[in-house]
């Protein structure tokens, strides 16, 4: 089984942390709403996107959480681990030209630690940050955002204190899950501190465990986090927790203590097409995830 864990965390990382301490409670805040122009925009932006692409939003609620975190036009957006760039080919055309979006990665040194990872694969992260904003160029159209990147544990001097907002979606478990050999996890964070100006807000979406699961469940190899944990690392290294959404909670799925968050939809891990175990999967849909918003003091 543990095996299976570790192609099926693969998976998810080709595509796309414990305690038994009491949940921080959410903080009532009033929200500063999008301005109406900022909101008609990335409605726009979301609609044009391809069918298939449109297809996740009833699961992800692309333009219910960007408005959570605040994202603006304009602003200056670290998005962590993009990926296929689900969230860049929105971030950019919606950013434009004025705005600017920064990949971050993994840190060079975790990446051995995934089985799947061999030298192949590792000389593509080598190269990463030269070669994500190329192929960002594709999805910036007439008018996006610029493109950067860097590794988590090598933030360039010159990027401290730029960003406005920083973006965690599903990201987290991994880090949490190899915390314990190199600190991956606080690194992330610190890093994610630093680049953010002071005012800036963490963005974090992640899997998430009952609070009630075993630690050992929640180490993040199942890819589930409990929300308090997540709520210490931030807090650990200064972020002020703000607010809560449940935008992207989803009560159906219930995992056992044997069970991985791969084997929901998209990944459908573990299951044939057309059994009855594969219909059960789809019938929950995708993950029960937790929607943070954490603050850099000014």
């Amino acid at each position: 089984m543990k095996n299976l864990w570790i192609v099926l965390i693969a998976m998810g990382v080709a595509a796309c942390q414990p305690g038994e301490e009491a949940a921080a409670p959410a903080v009532a805040l009033e929200e500063t709403p999008a301005t109406p122009a900022a909101a008609e925009l990335l409605a726009d932006v979301l609609a044009a996107m391809p069918e298939e692409f449109r297809q996740r939003y009833a699961s992800r609620h692309p333009q219910e959480t960007l408005e959570f975190f605040g994202v603006e036009p304009g602003m200056t957006v670290v998005e962590a681990l993009p990926g296929s760039g689900w969230y860049t080919r929105v971030l950019l055309p919606y950013l434009g030209s004025e705005g600017r979006v920064i990949g971050a990665n993994y840190a060079m040194d975790m990446w051995p630690r995934f089985s799947f990872a061999n030298d192949a694969f590792i000389e593509t992260q080598r190269t990463w940050t030269r070669d994500f904003p190329v192929s960002a160029e594709e999805w910036r159209g007439a008018n996006g955002a610029t493109v950067t990147a860097f590794n988590f544990g090598e933030l360039p001097a010159e990027m401290a204190g730029t960003a406005d907002v920083v973006l965690f979606v599903r990201m987290l478990h991994n880090l949490a899950r190899f915390e314990s050999d190199g600190g991956f996890l606080t690194e992330a964070m610190a890093d994610a501190y630093s680049v953010l100006k002071p005012g800036g807000i963490l963005g974090v979406v992640q899997h998430q465990a009952r609070d009630e699961m075993s630690d050992e469940f929640a180490d993040g190899s199942h890819g589930y986090l409990k929300r308090a944990f997540v709520v210490a690392a931030a807090e650990a290294v200064g972020f002020e927790f703000v607010a809560d959404s449940d935008v992207n909670a989803n009560p159906a799925d219930q995992p056992g203590e044997d069970e991985v968050v791969w084997r929901l939809p998209p990944s459908l891990a573990g299951t044939e097409e057309g059994s009855e175990a594969r219909a059960a999967m789809m019938a929950i849909g995708e993950s029960h995830r937790m929607t943070l918003k954490f603050r850099k003091p000014e």
